[in-house]
């Protein structure tokens, strides 16, 4: 059985994220989709409201895809989660050129750790290249419409936290 790891802070999960888990599905026969507590980024959500909004918007691709998706909060190193929860591989969704810089150094460092979890880069599809949680928040606290970069009680979600 081929377990995928897709971690984030997904703080809030986007369009982008969802793209990513749908096609991740293709690859894996379980999908953990590790939702990262990362104190340091400062999250407009807290770790239980984050998870609960990934879990919301993947029942749907779950059952269209007939796999597994587990929704994993955690606060360790990304490759002793992936061991925790038995993948083989982690998935990672890649924007831009940028991204990749620090996701090189990344599987750098985990493959030291465990060379026997690979990882494989998804890229986003055109329409959401540029769609990040940050800008997201910004949009959404400066009053601006975020209905096309995030699910609809998302952008509920996110409004009620800057009324």
């Amino acid at each position: 059985m081929r377990t995928g790891l897709y971690p984030g802070t997904f703080d809030p999960v986007t369009h982008g994220h969802l793209d990513i888990f749908r096609r991740a599905c293709s690859l894996v026969d379980r999908l953990v989709i590790g939702v990262a507590i990362n104190r340091d980024k400062g999250p407009l959500f807290s770790l239980e409201e984050r998870v609960a909004m990934v879990e919301s918007t993947c029942g749907d691709i779950a059952r269209d895809k007939g796999i597994e998706i587990v929704v994993h909060p955690f606060e360790n190193l990304l490759i002793h989660c992936a061991q925790e929860v038995g993948a083989n591989v982690i998935i990672r969704g890649l924007r831009a050129v940028s991204d990749f810089e620090y996701e090189f150094q990344m599987v750098g460092m985990n493959r030291a750790m465990n060379d026997d979890i690979e990882t494989v880069f998804l890229m986003a599809e055109a329409q959401h290249q540029s769609i990040a949680s940050k800008l997201v928040k910004e949009i959404a606290r400066l009053g601006g419409d975020i209905e096309g970069f995030v699910p609809e009680d998302v952008a509920v979600a996110v409004r009620k936290k800057y009324a």
